[in-house]
């Protein structure tokens, strides 16, 4: 370094070392050539020699310093490269000077001499071991780099395989889409095509028929066929006939032979051990439910958000089997925002066996179903899984489906509208309630004590059991089952006092006989096969077969009975012959334990062989056809009358609990089934067979045991069931529907005088307390109204709406207005009426509410509607070609709904639909003006005089000037017409019960009675000029009033006369019940209103036997 110094210094001086002078000549040696002509300096010379190998050299040096400085030492042992000074002045220096000095220096030259060999060996071991390390380093990298590329290349493979799979899928989906498109679009015309067929028939009935444009009276001889509609009231009862277009008298139907069915027998007999040796027994669980997952509807908002994300117009769509009695297809169920649909599968090898004449009479094949139509949704069992649900619409039918599992319906109910199991059964409208086992909706709902406080009929309740144990119409194996309730069907009269002609209900069917008991007792206790459990009877209470067979005379179970019995009718002594024949049968026959279907308690039509079937002859030599009744019934409605009234009786409720207990309690199955001698088969029965678990010939071995068993209906109940209040107890309570008022209690309660003289023609009496006004509201012959405040004083203390203050008062308060005469202008109706109008009780109707009162008989040929507050006129009505001569008012359902039908001179009536949201006549606010009726009635060739609607029979029932009444459907079909004698031609005033008796009365007091469909029941003429007739609520009990001022009270089914007040000063012009049924008004000619005690109770058997 010291040198370096030096020979700088020297070369700042100008002068050359001596060690350099060598070098240089030789530099010079080698640069004259190019430079010659130039004179240099040295330096300069030497940068322009090195200016390329300087740069690589010094770099060298600097990248091995370390190995160089341990290396380069000099004679004394010192190091040539020092990091700190020389290395850094040789770094930072561009001149080759300092470089040209270190190689030229003797230490230098002496270092190579003495190091280089050394130091070369160990810079190829360094660089050795440097090229190991850097081999090792690349193969790591190289390595890594080809594990990184075979996983982007297996990502790219599974991303190129995801993508195809996702092509394929979406491919898959729009496939099944456009499927499910065409699927739609080819079942919407096939249902279009049905409903052109429809409305076509129905405009060819209309024409056709009798009373139509077309028709002739000829056609009357021609045989009228008829079948039981679908239709259900609000008892669930179906009792509507309607024509039926595929009727006949089956006269090529042969009768099967006794031999036949003894091979029948053994065959079953055969199957039923092979399936049951296939079949391991499950072990019964009475506590097996399928339990519901949370407590509302939160649980499923997952589902519901899904639902709601889905694009398209289909929400859900899955197999499944329109389940139809005696029909069971396989189609495909469509859930849309607003509508369910069905399409069946006619490629299905199943459908294509099923008999034509069948599928006529089942509804649903190509169905479609609005949401706004759904009023209820149950789980239903099929074939013992709880795979089934049943929907029930506002046109008062319902259909039913089975699903391929129980996820299935969950998502179904989760897809249909939040309406749980309707209104009726005090339960909340929730999809959870829709979900809920029997058992649970029996805890929850209000019908076991509005049963034990008499507020509902045993009928009433023993339906609600039924339907929420999954019986249904819908399958004939799952139907209604009601008890025998009589054991006495042979005496000319049948005392409903007497204990001994009632069953114990407290028995199953098959231990009422003592000695059949014992046998059926010693059947159980020496069972002997070991393949089955032991029970007492092989078939149950309830089948398909015994339900056809009762109900083998009225279509379409005609039609279904013969398609399950191989196409023929039984033979005459298996036929239902008769009523006490088949009570003895349930009696004897050690294989027939049958209970009854509800039909018995509310159809007579089913007894009579209207269609004319050949059933044969029994070996006494009778002919099968109409069923024997009883002696003490004379014809079939007094049969089904007088089983109602016994059903009702107080010795029934006072058992009937046990008798649930039986069927759905806690005396079903288990140790308490086995004292009451009450087994069955163990196929009847929830829980003792998987058949998901079975191959397919099992399957259909296990299902067809199944149908021929029956099926016993859910549990609901593991205890008791409690019994039913008696009668005399609630008699003290104040709103029982059964409390006798004291005797001596007057007739007449008060006289209401208005100021004017004008007549009374109209009452109507809405007085429930939870109205906003309970009144009685009047309208006079001058078209002055009043709206009179209704105080309820009937009840006794803690009666609903009964208060202190109102005890003194009369129950009916003159309208203030109308006693001060300070507001007569709110009250009076001044437009003008046509001249030709006699203004009577059919000219008005009032709404349910007591707000809006509706007037016809305007010369403009409309009918208005007023609110009774202020006495405006709130809509004006336009649809008849002449002058509306009369309107009625259905009963109102939840909310205020209604029909209203108007009668004209044009000899029409149209459907109107009363919207008690809106106020309003129709379903739109916003065209008010000109609504549409929902039907237009025809068939009446004079004017329209009187009519009468019933909208939970969905009848109207109409009178003209002259000629029969006539039957109408809500939906505008013309069933019927009511002929009455040959004096009963002109219809004055109509009555329709939802009971089904439908009273008219004609000119000159004649009455007629007939049953809604077209029977004459009973008929009696009055000598009085009836103006006022009116049905108390349960239909069974008919008041009138007439010119002669007096009230009479009647028996509806037979006009024996019950009561006759005492007579009034005037003619009565109108009447009206209060809602107890306890208060008759009247309004009287003379201008003045009079309320009389009433109390129908008092005129029943019981009553009159016991108290």
């Amino acid at each position: 370094i010291a040198y370096c110094e030096v020979a700088q210094c020297a070369l700042r001086s100008g002068q050359t070392p001596p060690e350099l002078k060598s070098f240089s000549s030789l530099a010079g040696f080698q640069a004259a050539p190019r430079d010659a002509g130039q004179c240099f300096s040295i330096t300069t010379k030497l940068e322009r020699a090195l200016e390329k190998v300087a740069p690589l050299l010094r770099e060298i040096f600097v990248d091995f310093a370390p190995f160089l400085s341990r290396t380069l030492l000099g004679s004394h042992g010192q190091e040539l490269l020092i990091e700190g000074t020389g290395l850094v002045c040789m770094k930072s220096s561009t001149s080759v000077v300092e470089l040209v000095m270190l190689l030229c220096s003797q230490e230098w030259q002496n270092s190579i001499q003495k190091n280089a060999g050394l130091a070369f060996i160990e810079l190829i071991n360094e660089g050795r071991l440097l090229c190991h390390a850097m081999k090792d380093h690349i193969v790591r990298v190289a390595n890594e780099a080809e594990f990184i590329l075979n996983r982007q290349r297996a990502e790219d493979v599974h991303k190129h395989a995801e993508f195809e799979s996702n092509c394929a899928q979406y491919a898959a989906d729009r496939r099944e889409e456009e499927k499910m498109c065409d699927h739609l679009i080819s079942a919407a015309k096939h249902r279009d095509h049905v409903t052109a067929n429809q409305l076509k028939q129905k405009i060819l009935n209309i024409l056709t028929n009798k009373h139509g444009a077309w028709g002739t009276m000829s056609q009357s001889q021609l045989h009228d066929f008829w079948r039981l509609d679908y239709w259900e009231d609000d008892l669930r009862r179906r009792r509507r006939f309607v024509r039926n277009a595929f009727g006949s008298t089956h006269a090529d139907i042969s009768l099967k032979t006794l031999d036949e069915y003894g091979t029948e027998e053994e065959e079953e007999s055969m199957k039923s051990k092979k399936s049951f040796r296939s079949q391991s027994v499950v072990t019964q669980n009475p506590e097996a439910e399928l339990m519901l997952e949370g407590d509302d509807d939160a649980v499923s908002l997952l589902q519901e958000k899904e639902i709601d994300n889905l694009a398209g117009p289909v929400v859900l769509s899955t197999p499944a089997q329109l389940v139809a009695p005696v029909v069971v297809a396989r189609g495909t169920l469509s859930i849309t925002t607003t509508e369910i649909y069905f399409e069946v599968d006619e490629e299905d090898p199943a459908f294509k066996k099923m008999d034509a004449k069948v599928l006529a009479y089942s509804e649903g094949l190509h169905g479609k179903w609005m949401f706004s139509e759904i009023r209820a949704v149950f789980s239903r069992r099929y074939l013992l899984q709880n795979t089934g649900l049943e929907v029930f619409m506002a046109n008062r039918t319902s259909v039913m489906f089975n699903f391929p599992d129980q996820a299935t319906v969950k998502r179904v109910v989760y897809s249909l509208p939040r309406v749980g199991v309707g209104t009726s059964y005090g339960l909340p409208q929730a999809r959870r309630i829709s979900l809920a086992t029997p058992r649970q909706l029996f805890k929850s709902s209000n019908m076991t004590q509005r049963w034990q406080r008499r507020e509902i009929s045993n009928f009433e309740y023993l339906m609600f059991l039924n339907t929420i144990a999954g019986r249904t119409y819908n399958d004939l194996n799952q139907y209604p089952v009601f008890p025998w309730v009589l054991t006495n069907y042979d005496s000319e009269e049948l005392d409903l006092t007497l204990p001994g002609n009632f069953r114990d209900l407290s028995k199953p069917i098959g231990a009422l006989n003592p000695k059949r008991a014992a046998f059926y007792a010693e059947r159980y206790e020496t069972w002997d096969d070991d393949s089955t459990p032991p029970h007492h009877y092989t078939t149950l209470y309830s089948t398909a077969h015994s339900t056809l067979m009762w109900m083998v005379r009225i279509e379409p179970l005609t039609t279904f009975f013969l398609n399950a019995n191989d196409g023929k009718f039984d033979h005459p002594e298996r036929a239902f012959s008769g009523i006490g024949r088949a009570w003895r049968n349930c009696q004897r026959d050690t294989s027939d334990v049958k209970e009854l279907i509800p039909e018995f308690y509310y159809l007579p039509e089913m007894f009579v062989n209207s269609n004319e079937y050949e059933l044969g002859v029994r070996e006494d030599g009778v002919p099968v056809c109409d069923v024997e009744l009883p002696a003490w019934a004379k014809k079939p409605e007094d049969f089904v009358r007088i089983n109602r009234m016994a059903l009702e009786s107080e010795f029934v409720s006072c058992q009937l609990h046990q008798w649930i207990d039986l069927i759905f309690g806690y005396k079903q199955r288990g140790p308490e089934a086995v004292r009451a001698l009450n087994v069955f088969s163990f196929l009847s029965y929830e829980g003792a067979v998987n058949l998901d678990n079975m191959d397919a010939v099992q399957r259909e071995a296990v299902e067809t045991q199944i149908q021929l068993c029956g099926q016993v209906p859910s549990q609901l109940l593991i205890e008791p069931h409690p019994p039913r209040s008696s009668a005399m107890h609630l008699c003290f309570l104040p709103q029982s529907p059964l409390m006798f008022k004291d005797q001596m209690q007057q007739d007449v309660i008060m006289v209401l005088k208005f100021p004017s003289n004008s007549p009374v023609t109209h009452v109507a009496a809405n007085t429930l307390p939870h109205l906003s006004i309970p009144a009685a509201v009047t309208v006079t012959c001058s078209r002055l109204f009043a709206v009179n405040r209704w105080h309820n004083t009937v009840g006794l203390r803690g009666a609903p709406g009964y208060s202190l203050e109102q005890a003194h008062h009369l129950p009916i308060e003159m309208d203030p207005l109308i006693a001060n005469n300070s507001g007569v202008n709110k009250r009076q109706i001044t437009d003008l009426v046509d001249q030709s109008i006699q203004i009577n009780t059919h000219c008005f109707v009032v709404t349910a509410d007591n707000r809006y009162i509706l007037v016809c008989g305007f010369w403009d040929k409309s009918f208005r509607v007023y609110s009774t507050e202020t006495g405006k006129l709130t809509q004006i009505v336009f649809g008849h070609w002449d002058v509306v001569t009369c309107l009625a008012r259905s009963e109102s359902y939840i909310g205020g709904d209604c029909y209203i039908v108007s009668g004209s001179r044009d000899a029409t009536l149209l459907l109107w639909y009363w919207s008690g949201r809106h106020h309003i006549i129709g379903d739109n606010p916003n065209n008010s003006d000109y609504p549409a009726p929902r039907a237009v009635l025809t068939g009446h060739d004079h004017e329209v005089v009187c009519v009468s609607v019933c909208a939970e029979l969905g009848l109207v029932i109409s009178g003209a000037k002259e000629g029969p009444c006539l039957v109408h459907t809500i939906t505008g079909d013309l069933l019927r017409a009511l002929e009455g004698p040959e004096l009963c031609q002109r219809p004055r005033l109509i009555s329709v019960s939802s009971e089904g008796h439908c009273i008219i009365n004609y000119e000159r007091g004649r009455f007629c009675n007939f049953s809604i469909n077209g029977k004459l029941l009973a008929q009696m003429e009055v000598n009085d000029s009836t103006r006022a007739i009116l049905l108390s609520s349960d239909g069974q009990n008919l008041v009138t009033g007439g010119d002669n001022g007096v009230v009479e009270v009647w028996q509806a089914c037979d006009f024996k006369q019950l009561y006759i007040y005492p007579g009034c000063d005037a003619g009565i012009r109108a009447m009206d019940l209060s809602h107890d049924q306890r208060t008759l008004i009247t309004g009287m000619a003379s201008g003045s209103i009079v309320a009389f005690n009433i109390d129908f109770n008092r005129w029943h058997y019981e009553h009159q036997n016991r108290y």
